[in-house]
């Protein structure tokens, strides 16, 4: 399974990089992780809790990064072992490009799974690859930029008259209640 896609990260190129090789911001990152211990150098051995279709299993495994381009791109590879749900392995080419908004974050995600889950059948299998994906990257994009600022919305009263400010709060806080 492969895909690829881009996001705008409101952040210097160098704030993003450093980012994606933080082991703290790679574990808030990772839906369903559950540890992630090592370094870049040596790699990451990770516990991910992953559920794909009926099969739910914890997968342990390593995370890797090679062609390192310093400050521009690199390749994230890992692979998981679920025991008697199978395996996972992929990767993804990440490159940094800076815009005037910030940096472009390109990426190509190459993803293959084994045993159980792989009898699930390649459109289960696709789905939940690109909505990891996606998860991993907006996740990523939203601890990098940090939460949005929130927005001030004038409150009328019923003549007409402005009433006190009240500040809306974005999406992504409304869904956690804060």
């Amino acid at each position: 399974m492969q895909l690829s896609d881009s996001r705008d990260i409101k952040a210097a190129p160098l704030a993003v990089w450093q980012a994606i090789l933080n082991p703290d911001v790679l574990k808030e990152c990772i839906p369903g992780c559950e540890s992630l211990t090592g370094s870049v150098a040596d790699g990451f051995e990770a516990a991910v809790v992953q559920k794909v279709g009926p099969v739910k299993a914890r997968f342990t495994g390593v995370v890797t990064f090679s062609d390192i381009i310093e400050g521009k791109s690199l390749t994230i590879s890992g692979e998981g072992k679920g025991g008697p749900a199978g395996f996972a392995k992929g990767g993804a080419k990440v490159a940094l490009e800076p815009i005037p908004e910030g940096t472009r974050l390109t990426y190509e995600v190459d993803a293959s799974v084994g045993g159980k889950i792989a009898q699930l059948g390649s459109r289960i299998i696709d789905g939940f690859a690109k909505k990891l994906a996606d998860d991993f990257f907006a996740r990523f994009q939203q601890t990098v930029e940090g939460p949005a600022p929130e927005e001030v919305v004038e409150v009328t009263s019923d003549e007409g008259e402005p009433a006190e400010e009240e500040t809306k709060k974005g999406w992504f806080k409304r869904l956690i209640g804060g």
